[in-house]
């Protein structure tokens, strides 16, 4: 069978299974350009949409929050003056950090929607980046070394410097570094000591690199690691104790010799008892005995 056999044979069977051939494509789905300069995000689609095809561009950020860029074949005001659209590609005159993202290309037509996706990463070279060394930690705790960059694009990785030499991310494989007790996570810069031991002390630097430009280092600064002061603790619950002691000697003293002053008593009422006559009756003294006859014998 002849080539044009073959190329009729199979837009038969496409059309006998319903199979679409609408299509939209990208020349480069991952762009990437120095912040300030401009670039193309490439996007192209099949003539199965026809002539009144619909083109809108979208942006999703790296925060998952999504725009408008071309909508109804015009830059939309947050765009206007710095993209325009080509055909059916999006051009930037100049790109800032802000743009780093996913950008869609939807085409619509003859009742079928189709997209393609661009990832576009604006360059950024590190800048120094932001340290957070704890001066003093006791024996046997835990302490978190931060480092962070908030200007490198893409997003930035990190090392750390100990004493001028380079901490491996993964130290239980190398012989020099087996007994340390260290985490470093090179994405977010956190460097953990889930519980420090004396030889962790030292001089600590973390570095920022990324491939836009040259790493960066921040000055850093020095961590100790110092034994449990017992006998300071002990001291202090000594003179704790004096003070407690002293405080309530004083209290005697001062109750002793009248300093304080006295809390006043209420007098308590006087209960008198009156017995009952045992001759009760009349008008006669109930306290008084006297004799009413005499005895004759």
């Amino acid at each position: 069978m002849s080539v044009s056999g073959l190329v009729s044979v199979a837009l038969f069977l496409l059309a006998a299974t319903g199979v679409s051939s609408f299509s939209v494509t990208t020349s480069n789905a991952n762009v990437r350009v120095k912040e300030n300069d401009g670039t193309d995000l490439s996007c192209s689609y099949s003539a199965d949409f026809g002539s009144d095809a619909r083109v809108e561009w979208k942006f999703n950020d790296l925060k998952g929050s999504q725009v408008y860029v071309i909508y109804g074949g015009k830059p939309t005001s947050s765009y206007s003056g710095r993209v325009t659209m080509y055909k059916s590609n999006l051009r930037f005159a100049t790109v800032t950090r802000r743009d780093n993202g996913v950008y869609d290309c939807e085409v619509s037509g003859n009742s079928q929607f189709v997209e393609t996706r661009v990832k576009l990463t604006v360059l950024v070279p590190p800048s120094v980046p932001l340290c957070r060394v704890p001066p003093s930690v006791t024996t046997g705790k835990s302490a978190i070394l931060s480092c962070h960059d908030k200007d490198g694009s893409p997003p930035p990785k990190y090392r750390w410097y100990k004493d001028g030499v380079p901490l491996p991310t993964e130290p239980n494989k190398i012989s020099a570094f087996k007994n340390a007790t260290y985490k470093l996570n090179p994405d977010n810069g956190n460097l953990e000591f889930p519980r420090t031991i004396k030889t962790d002390s030292g001089h600590y630097v973390c570095e920022s690199y990324n491939d836009a430009g040259p790493a960066q280092r921040c000055k850093g600064g020095k961590m100790e690691i110092r034994d449990l002061n017992t006998g300071g603790i002990v001291a202090g619950v000594i003179v704790a104790l004096l003070l407690v002691g002293l405080l309530v000697f004083g209290l005697w003293y001062a109750n002793k010799k009248g300093y304080l002053p006295k809390a006043e008593s209420k007098p308590k009422p006087s209960v008198v008892y009156q017995p009952t006559s045992m001759y009760g009756g009349g008008d006669e003294d109930d306290g008084d005995f006297k004799q009413k006859s005499s005895f004759v014998v």
